[in-house]
């Protein structure tokens, strides 16, 4: 097994344990993360989004991952994320395929990729059947998942 393999493990162990602190420790200082839900995140972002998403889940995400690959620049992994999406209340089953970069030992970029019209068909129901594939709903969930990111961002600085 090769270290960045050993990182990859590491980083979704703690997810699944939902320790967005030992997450955190896997990612460089100038990670870059993108997915179809936030977009493109950097830095502090990142790991604030890991934190927000597994204080809303409220211990109620499981997280198993598979297919981990890695050798000194890029590495690869399979995850699927189940859970309660808390705005409807409807359950998820979000298969998610995830591209690294590493420098210096560390995960330097992680790209999520995962179908979202599958996954608004799943949280949103008729509506996410009929508009999920859409850019304009994509948008609005985009826009809807920063916005919850910034609202949590402003919570925890406020303490």
């Amino acid at each position: 097994m090769t270290p960045n393999e050993k990182t990859l493990i590491k980083f979704y162990t703690a997810f699944a344990n939902a320790d967005a602190s030992t997450m955190c420790e896997c990612y460089h200082s100038k990670i870059e993360f993108r997915d179809p839900a936030f977009g493109l995140l950097k830095e502090k972002d990142v790991c604030q989004m890991w934190k927000m998403l597994i204080e809303k889940s409220k211990g109620n995400i499981k997280i198993e991952f598979s297919d981990i690959k890695a050798d000194e620049y890029v590495g690869s992994a399979q995850w699927i994320a189940t859970y309660t999406f808390s705005k409807t209340n409807r359950k998820v089953v979000n298969v998610i395929r995830a591209q690294f970069q590493f420098k210096d030992g560390l995960i330097k970029k992680h790209t999520d990729d995962f179908d979202i019209w599958k996954w608004s068909k799943q949280a949103f129901g008729i509506t996410g059947y009929l508009l999920g594939w859409t850019g304009f709903f994509q948008h609005k969930i985009q826009q809807q998942a920063l916005l919850s990111l910034k609202k949590y961002k402003e919570t925890k600085n406020a303490n």
